[in-house]
């Protein structure tokens, strides 16, 4: 377009200048003083504040050159605009394709440590169980050592009331003694056994908690970044949150992330290790303990059966002495009996000599002759004497011997007795109440 008085040339583009730095020229109106001014000149009806031509073309041509460095702005503005819109759209997709991989990535971690939690989680939890059966083990085994202490201890109350001399300290009772011990020693290795089981299992439930409030904020965390995985522009649940991109202060590292489920796993394991030794060791200390007491039950047992049959055989043959004896004490009261008849069967015939003697005291006179027949008389009557005397004395020991007799006849059977006595507490007594001595089974907590 052209205008009349002005011929338009291509120019080359003048140097864009913001509007904002372009000088802001005030038109003032020049002094109307030269040949054409009207000044002096009757123009009073007409306006006097007009440009003049060279002003007007100054005017257009600046209007146009403004109007044409807004355009190239505007157009270098837009151009830029849209190569910024380009380079921000394609910068936002593939920081949010690297933001989406990195997710990916973190659930990955994430899975892998709640994986490992779970799984030391169920480790743990059938370890504690496991443990919890050898605690109930250590339990009835420490119930079932009470049955043998009490038949240790009523054995050695019940032998107090053997009766001397069978009152003595045998092998029985030493064996019996050493069994009450052991069983003591027993019971407070398995009380210490068994605390320490109760500590362990506990132990055990506070790191296994440990792991599943770890455990629980993996799930929580890998439901959360789950979600922000699946998040994209077409999501219609986004929004705007502003204070979100500051990082917190108590927020962890990577590193102290991975090392804190780390550190609780490695704690865990520990204690099931620990855990696992403890079973390996209260299965021994059960078995070991069973069997020392089996072994000591059968060491009573047999010392029980020789002190039986001690005593069985010094009863037999204090039985057969007795009996000799009785035999002796009959035939020695026949003996008695015959010494008295025959010291009787005496007297008549030292009646009739003595009677004889004395009527022959009376010859008279010469005929008091001591002829043989006196002399026979006189002999026949010592003979008689010593005859009785011989029997009387032999009496006398019979009755002696009789009277040792029926002393050691009761002495034997105070010790049959006695012995009788130690049987019935040894065998009825001790022996049958250790019958019911609990089996290897069950002092091994099985049972």
């Amino acid at each position: 377009m052209s205008h009349p008085g002005i011929l338009l040339t291509k120019e080359p583009a003048p140097q864009t200048i913001p509007v904002c730095e372009l000088p802001m020229k005030v038109y003032e109106p020049a002094l109307n003083t030269g040949p054409d001014s009207s000044s002096g000149l009757a123009t009073a009806g007409f306006r006097t504040a007009k440009y003049l031509p060279e002003e007007w073309h100054q005017h257009n041509y600046t209007r146009y050159h403004e109007a044409f460095a807004d355009r190239d702005h505007s157009e270098r503005v837009r151009l830029e605009s849209q190569n910024v819109a380009a380079f921000t759209a394609e910068l936002a997709q593939r920081t949010q394709e690297d933001s989406t991989v990195k997710v990916g990535e973190r659930l990955q971690d994430i899975h892998f440590w709640k994986s490992e939690l779970q799984r030391e989680i169920e480790d743990l939890t059938e370890e504690t169980n496991l443990l919890a059966a050898q605690k109930l083990r250590l339990e009835r085994a420490l119930d079932a050592t009470e049955i043998p202490y009490s038949i240790a201890t009523d054995n050695l109350q019940c032998r107090e009331r053997r009766q001397p001399p069978d009152l003595v300290r045998d092998q029985v009772e030493v064996e019996l003694l050493k069994e009450a011990e052991l069983i003591r020693n027993i019971q407070e290795l398995l009380k210490r056994t068994l605390k320490q089981a109760i500590n362990q299992i506990q132990l055990n439930r506070d790191h296994k908690e440990i792991c599943e409030m770890d455990w629980s904020d993996k799930v929580e965390t890998y439901n959360i970044d789950e979600k922000c995985g699946r998040y994209n522009n077409q999501s219609t649940n986004i929004q705007f949150h502003p204070s979100t991109s500051r990082f917190e202060d108590s927020a962890s590292t990577p590193e102290t992330w991975a090392k804190h489920s780390h550190d609780n796993i490695y704690r865990a394991e520990r204690e099931k290790l620990a855990s696992i030794n403890l079973r390996a060791l209260i299965d021994n200390i059960l078995r070991d303990t069973a069997e020392d007491l089996r072994m000591q039950c059968n060491r009573v047992n047999d010392a029980f059966a020789q002190q039986l049959e001690v005593l069985e055989d010094a009863k037999h043959k204090l039985e057969h002495h007795l009996k000799k004896t009785l035999k002796e004490i009959g035939d020695q009261e026949h003996n008695i009996e015959a010494l008295k008849q025959a010291i009787k069967d005496k007297e008549t015939p030292l009646k009739v000599a003595q009677t004889r003697l004395y009527d022959r005291s009376f010859r008279p006179n010469v005929d008091l002759c001591r002829d043989t027949a006196q002399f026979r008389l006189v002999s026949e009557i010592e003979e008689l004497t010593a005859s009785i005397e011989a029997l009387k004395k032999k009496l006398l020991e019979s009755e002696q011997a009789l009277r040792n007799l029926e002393d050691s006849r009761m002495n034997l059977e105070k010790e049959i007795a006695v012995k009788a006595n130690s049987i019935f507490i040894d065998r009825q007594k001790c022996m049958a109440h250790r019958s019911r001595y609990p089996t290897i089974l069950r002092l091994a907590g099985y049972q």
